[in-house]
């Protein structure tokens, strides 16, 4: 029971890690990005009449006037669907580029969720260890 607990406490970990770097490279992207608008782009390979890829492609220009194009960091819903020339506004990191966000369309919550998780995760491993070892 104490190693199936350390691999749960291990994961837990590693959510917790991973959610809280995408809330810091976010603040990071907020605080020091530049804002430029970005063209909407349908993935190669997509003709017009299948669905939209879950996540298009951005298409914008850097300040050093070299064109970039990344995967957009969120899916679109059906709020905001980011067709096909659609333009949006995105922030860049100018260290490096294909580290962007959406202010408009950006959602904190699915990394605080990873957080959260992790840390409950990580308490019910530890108190099972703590059953385990006070029961010995």
């Amino acid at each position: 029971m104490v190693v199936l607990a350390g691999i749960a406490a291990f994961g837990g970990l590693l959510a917790m890690l991973a959610g809280a770097y995408g809330l810091r490279q976010a603040r990071h992207v907020r605080r020091t990005g530049v804002r430029v608008e970005a063209l909407v782009k349908r993935p190669p390979g997509n003709v017009s009449d299948e669905p939209a890829a879950p996540r298009p492609l951005l298409q914008f220009v850097t300040d050093d006037d070299r064109v970039r194009e990344v995967v957009c960091p969120v899916a679109p819903t059906r709020r905001r669907p980011l067709n096909d020339g659609d333009h949006v506004l995105v922030l860049y990191d100018p260290d490096e580029p294909r580290t962007v966000i959406l202010p408009d369309l950006e959602r904190p919550g699915p990394d605080r969720l990873f957080i959260t998780g992790g840390v409950l995760v990580m308490l019910l491993s530890l108190t099972l260890v703590a059953v385990a070892v006070a029961s010995r």
